[in-house]
């Protein structure tokens, strides 16, 4: 098979190499997937360039990303040949094992190719892993939201664009911030006020949004940065749901104000759901795309052999919708 593989910390284009590996065999409890489309998330990008504490990566050789969607091609002992042939899509693909999605085959636990509805493409199932379950838990899990108002900080972003559609299909009053470029974008996924992120009134814009009344949940893709804000505008029993924090990793929590408003400070690592997590997440991703309610934006799709420029793209960041990588 054919793979993007890296040894080293550093920059996609100085690490990130093709290269022919032999085509992994499905063990027990396992399948093999034939690859259509890698998706490149934030924490690949991170993981390749090295992150604090670590001098060099776990295994001798990655393969990156953890999503993707293809068909699978052979199963080990105790998986049924019936699924053989299955549209699937991938989580986990890279966590905590040496190869990802960036091939064309991949080799992993059967419960880690989950069964793609019928009529959603390739492209949206390349988002679901950790865009789309990160939106989803994000906004769920707390409880259902229909009648409740949240704020989606990041609206514009992966997973903010898509938690933004799916509090808004889960019955709930969505706000949003955004970069002023991308108000119109944000309004059109189901917000139903946007503002400016880094306007000095923002949180006087929020609560006149809502007449007034604070939030019930606030869905944080910075919580360093936004915890002062968030504070201000929670409702008493409210919800912080948190699953970014990089422009500052030590947050300075507001406690007292927290405490007497005995909010909930939910931080998510999609990476570790529990079982029943996961699944009430994916069952509600299937169902709100059956149901026309979700759209998983593309920005641009690179060929395998051009991964360390789909990296690129990420790092550059104000993109409006997935990095996808052709597997060929």
């Amino acid at each position: 098979m054919q793979a993007i593989t890296y040894a080293d910390f550093g920059p996609a284009k100085d690490v990130l190499s093709l290269t022919e590996m032999e085509t992994p065999a499905a063990a027990a409890g396992e399948v093999l997937v034939r690859l259509a489309l890698s998706g490149v998330n934030p924490s690949d990008v991170k993981s390749r360039r090295g992150r604090p504490g670590l001098g060099k990566p776990a295994f001798p050789a990655i393969i990156p990303h953890s999503d993707g969607a293809g068909v699978i091609e052979a199963v080990g002992a105790g998986i049924d040949e019936a699924r053989i042939g299955q549209r699937v899509w991938i989580w986990n693909g890279q966590w905590q094992r040496p190869f990802g999605t960036a091939a064309t085959h991949i080799a992993l636990p059967a419960e880690q190719a989950v069964l793609l509805p019928e009529g959603i493409s390739f492209e949206t199932a390349a988002s679901l892993g950790i865009p789309g379950l990160t939106a989803c838990h994000a906004v769920f899990a707390g409880g259902e939201v229909t009648g409740q108002t949240l704020l989606v900080q990041g609206g514009s972003g992966t997973v903010g664009y898509l938690a933004v559609q799916l509090a808004r299909w889960g019955g709930a009053r969505v706000l949003a911030t955004a970069s002023p470029r991308d108000h119109a974008r944000v309004l059109a996924a189901g917000a139903e006020a946007v503002f400016d992120y880094g306007a000095a009134d923002l949180a006087e814009q929020i609560l006149a949004a809502n007449g007034g009344a604070p939030v019930d949940q606030v869905i944080e893709v910075e919580l360093g940065a936004n915890l002062p804000l968030d504070s201000a505008i929670i409702a008493p029993n409210g919800r912080i749901a948190a699953y970014g924090s990089a422009k500052d990793l030590e947050p300075r929590l507001p406690f007292f104000e927290l405490l007497f408003k005995a909010v909930t400070l939910d931080i998510i690592l999609v990476y570790l759901l529990r079982p029943a997590e996961r699944a009430a997440a994916t069952a509600r991703l299937h169902r709100a795309l059956l149901e026309g309610a979700l759209e998983c934006p593309v920005e641009r799709t690179f060929p395998l052999a051009e991964t360390a420029a789909a990296h690129e793209a990420v790092e550059a960041g104000a993109r409006r919708g997935a990095i996808l990588v052709d597997c060929g």
